[in-house]
C-alpha cells in the first residue's frame, strides 16, 4: 500500500452506522487504517466496544455512542452527542441492515415494519440529520450499503429486495438533491459475504430448499465475498480517489449482476 492510500483519511471523520460487526466492523478498522478517526453508531454494546479496541490497536481514535437509528429520538440524541463530542464529521457510511427470509405469502405486516424500520428508516432519519450538517462543513461523502437484491429479485426475500431497492434510490437522488451543496453519495452493493449476517442468510435459504451451499454460489459469484473486499470498495467510494463517483451503485459480487 502506498503512503498516499494509507494515509487517505487523515485528520477526517466518519460516522458508521451498524460499525460494531461484521462488514461495519471490518470497514470501520479499513478507515482507522488509513488515518480517519471512526464514529460508530450501533445497537450492540459490547461489540461495538471490542471494535474501539481494534480501532486504537490500529493507532486511531473511535467514538460509540449506543443508538437504535430506527428511533428519531435516538439517532438526534446520538448526533448532538457527535456534535458536541467530536465536532464535525467528512464521511457518513450508512450500513446498519438486517434480511428476513420468508416466503412472501408467509411475511407478516410485523415482518415488513422491522425490516423497513431497520434497513429504510434508519437510512432516512440518519441522512436526514446527518447531511445539513456535512454541508454546512463545506460537504463530504456518503456511502449508502444496497445489495445486489437492490436490483435483483430473489425468491424468499422479497421484503429484503424491496429495502435494499429503496436504499438504492435514496443514494441516487441523494447524489443528485445534494451535489451542487458539496455532497457525493453512492451505494455499494455486494452479493453473498463472509459474515454472521451472510451466512446466516445462505444457511436460512438452504433450510428452505435452495442449494447454495451445494453449488448455486459457485455459479453465481465464484466464491463467497470477504469483508475486507467490500470494506476496499466503501473506503474507495469514500475518498479523494472516487471525486467525480456520484450517485453511483458499485457491485462487490465478482459479475453476478452482470451475469444476471
Amino acid at each position: 500500500m502506498s503512503e498516499r492510500s494509507k494515509n487517505r483519511f487523515a485528520g477526517k471523520t466518519v460516522v458508521i452506522t451498524g460499525g460494531a460487526a461484521g462488514i461495519g466492523r471490518t470497514t470501520s478498522l479499513a478507515f482507522a487504517t488509513e488515518g480517519a478517526r471512526v464514529v460508530i453508531l450501533d445497537i450492540q454494546g459490547p461489540a461495538a466496544q471490542e471494535t474501539l479496541s481494534m480501532i486504537k490497536e490500529a493507532g486511531s481514535v473511535g467514538h460509540f455512542y449506543q443508538t437504535d437509528v430506527s428511533k428519531s429520538d435516538q439517532v438526534e440524541r446520538a448526533f448532538d452527542a457527535i456534535r458536541a463530542d467530536v465536532g464535525p464529521y467528512d464521511i457518513l457510511f450508512n450500513h446498519a441492515g438486517t434480511i428476513i427470509v420468508k416466503p412472501l405469502h408467509d411475511s407478516s405486516e410485523e415482518d415488513y415494519d422491522r425490516l423497513m424500520d431497520i434497513n429504510v428508516r434508519s437510512a432516512f432519519l440518519v441522512c436526514r440529520r446527518a447531511l445539513p450538517e456535512m454541508v454546512a462543513n463545506g460537504g463530504g461523502s456518503v456511502v449508502i450499503t444496497a445489495s445486489i437484491a437492490s436490483e435483483l429479485g430473489y425468491a424468499l426475500e422479497a421484503l429484503y429486495c424491496m429495502s435494499k431497492g429503496a436504499v438504492l434510490q435514496l443514494a441516487r437522488t441523494i447524489a443528485v438533491e445534494y451535489r451542487e451543496q458539496g455532497i457525493r453519495c453512492n451505494a455499494v452493493c455486494p452479493g453473498f459475504v463472509k459474515t454472521a449476517h451472510g451466512l446466516r442468510e445462505i444457511a436460512e435459504l438452504d433450510d428452505a430448499g435452495q442449494t447454495w451451499e451445494d453449488g448455486e454460489l459457485a455459479a453465481t459469484q465464484g466464491r463467497i465475498c470477504e469483508p475486507e473486499e467490500v470494506a476496499a470498495a466503501v473506503t474507495f467510494l469514500a475518498s479523494d480517489d472516487a471525486s467525480f463517483v456520484n450517485g453511483h451503485a458499485l457491485y462487490v459480487d465478482n459479475g453476478w449482476y452482470t451475469k444476471g
